[in-house]
């Protein structure tokens, strides 16, 4: 993924291609650190007005957000396609995602963020009323990656704004089109003026950490090191999504047909560059080799070019030169360690595109399988049961997700707690981005904190506050105030025992 806050001398420019064709489809202005500097100051000016309007009053907003990317879908969709060249479909699937997501946060912010009844850990607290409370941070800086120019910065902007927070975001420079459209629209329905869009590089991206309250970064595990360090130096709270190297487990009782249809689609969507993305697939010898065979067959016969809007593209290009390269090598690799391509293998030649590429005769010493790939390609390794299935899903350092595939539901749960990994799909691959009431994060090297989440991921761009209050009418002073006396704190004492500890204990014995 772009490292977009590392610290570069960016241009006053940044160009946009079409990765398809190498076209010049846009350019934007860079926002320079003082520029990002005043941006900040102007959004934590006009966030407390928008704290102060409630959940129920930021609904409204979110919702009127809703309406005009409905109203707007096909200009936000060529967009996306303009500067990502990915099929109309994964395009279109990117603003159908903002809609669910907008309407899932606008509808439940309010409950989710309501004041929260705590009960007391001891009956002697009952004297006391205990609450939970949430004050959103003032500005959330967010860093998004290239991969979808929507979806990205939308799965953070939108509970970031639900929670009342104002949101500095700074969109990969490789796709900054979408994400300036997108803050039009919040523009022209005259919503308050919460939301900034700044573009550039690594400068760009290090004046948003450094001017933020919250950093929410996806993106490399390179990048996202540097703004944990930059974070902590500030004990500034953040949330990083970085790589993943998602396994598949396709097991000797799984729908074969099923289980290769999907897999290709996990693999190979956006070209392979989904954080989820299946780049490591391990298959019971007994069901191997009928297994590859339906999944080269399905694989040869995808559609991959350049769609002309009309959606008859399966597979897009690689966002950029870069990426290609990095496939490139995983691909070059493994052929000269043995392995061997059952379809594709090479790049077209034609802009960034790469041929859908599945592997075989792989194993964990190549760099497909070591290094997040984040291209077209499927490697596969025979095993010869699930346990080593398990054992070499879970040797890798990243730990996103991962699917199971089996025809046997109490064997899929058991395997799915047995991986290391923050979410796992059962007979289905990428499905959990699209339940936002589930955590999204990573384990290991795949990040820190959760996106989405149902009421976590809108609590998490706020700070806690705890309030005890009395319960009850109150004295003048209590036994354990000035002044000290054990006979005092001798009854707090026998009723602290009486109330947590066990058996003869609990009575001094």
């Amino acid at each position: 993924m772009s490292d977009s806050a590392t610290p570069t001398t960016d241009a006053a420019e940044l160009t946009v291609h079409n990765p398809a064709s190498g076209e010049l489809v846009g350019a934007v202005a860079v926002s320079t650190p003082q520029e990002v500097a005043a941006a900040a100051a102007a959004l934590r000016k006009a966030q407390p007005r928008w704290a102060s309007i409630s959940a129920a009053g930021r609904k409204q907003w979110l919702l009127k957000l809703q309406d005009w990317v409905l109203d707007n879908t096909d200009e936000l969709a060529d967009s996306i396609q303009d500067e990502s060249g990915k099929p109309r479909v994964e395009a279109e699937v990117e603003v159908a995602f903002t809609v669910d997501l907008l309407g899932y946060y606008a509808r439940n912010a309010a409950k989710f963020l309501a004041d929260t009844a705590v009960s007391p850990h001891t009956p002697l607290m009952r004297i006391k009323k205990l609450t939970t409370t949430y004050t959103p941070y003032p500005v959330v800086g967010i860093i998004t990656p290239w991969n979808f120019p929507l979806a990205m910065p939308a799965s953070d902007l939108v509970p970031a704004l639900a929670a009342g927070a104002a949101v500095l975001l700074k969109p990969s420079e490789v796709t900054p089109l979408t994400p300036l459209a997108l803050a039009r629209g919040w523009a022209e329905i005259g919503a308050p003026p919460v939301f900034t869009v700044v573009s550039g590089s690594g400068a760009t991206g290090a004046a948003v950490v450094d001017n933020a309250d919250f950093v929410q970064f996806t993106g490399s595990g390179s990048t996202g090191r540097r703004i944990a360090v930059a974070c902590a130096e500030r004990t500034l709270p953040y949330s990083l999504e970085m790589g993943g190297k998602d396994p598949a487990i396709v097991l000797a009782d799984a729908d074969l047909d099923r289980a290769a249809n999907g897999i290709a689609f996990g693999a190979l969507t956006n070209a392979g560059q989904l954080c989820v993305s299946v780049e490591r697939v391990y298959v019971e010898a007994a069901v191997y080799d009928e297994f590859v065979n339906k999944l080269v067959t399905h694989v040869e016969s995808l559609r991959l070019g350049r769609d002309d809007r009309s959606g008859n593209i399966d597979v897009g290009p690689l966002a950029n030169r870069a990426q290609l390269d990095i496939v490139t090598r995983h691909v070059d690799d493994a052929l000269a360690r043995g392995a061997r391509a059952l379809t594709g293998g090479k790049a077209t030649g034609e802009g960034n595109f790469f041929e859908p590429t599945v592997l075989v005769d792989v194993d964990h010493s190549m760099s497909c399988i070591t290094e997040e790939t984040f291209g077209p390609t499927i490697p596969v390794i025979k095993v010869a049961d699930a346990d080593e299935a398990i054992r070499l899903a879970n040797d890798s350092e990243y730990g996103l997700s991962a699917s199971v595939w089996t025809g046997n539901k109490a064997r899929g749960q058991s395997i799915a707690r047995r991986l290391t990994v923050g979410a796992v799909n059962i007979n289905d691959a990428t499905i959990n981005l699209f339940n936002f009431a589930l955590p999204h994060g990573g384990w290991g090297q795949s990040g820190t904190g959760y996106r989405f989440g149902g009421a976590d991921g809108v609590r998490k761009y706020c700070r806690k506050q705890a309030i005890t209050a009395p319960a009850l009418p109150t004295q003048k002073t209590e036994l354990v105030w000035y002044p000290y006396s054990l006979k005092n704190f001798g009854f707090m004492r026998n009723a602290m025992r009486a109330a947590g500890a066990r058996g003869r204990r609990r009575f001094g014995r």
